[in-house]
């Protein structure tokens, strides 16, 4: 996913677990557990780069965020 500084990001939990978006390393940002069917809103970091994201609950899903 590729975002401008400081843009709001909604993540949706569409699955029956819960899970995190939580930023590694920097830890620029973190959704906490966000519960199934639920959704949260965070802002994307002012600082372009990417960074680098798992689930604290699932570790071995990841993915990573890119802003510029």
């Amino acid at each position: 996913m590729t975002v401008a500084p400081g843009t709001l990001i909604t993540v949706a939990n569409e699955d029956a677990a819960p899970h995190t978006m939580t930023a590694t390393g920097s830890k620029a940002f973190d959704t906490g557990d966000v519960a199934a069917g639920q959704a949260v809103t965070f802002t994307a970091p002012a600082k372009a780069g990417t960074y680098p994201y798992i689930c604290t609950i699932h570790p071995y899903m990841k993915g990573s965020l890119t802003v510029r």
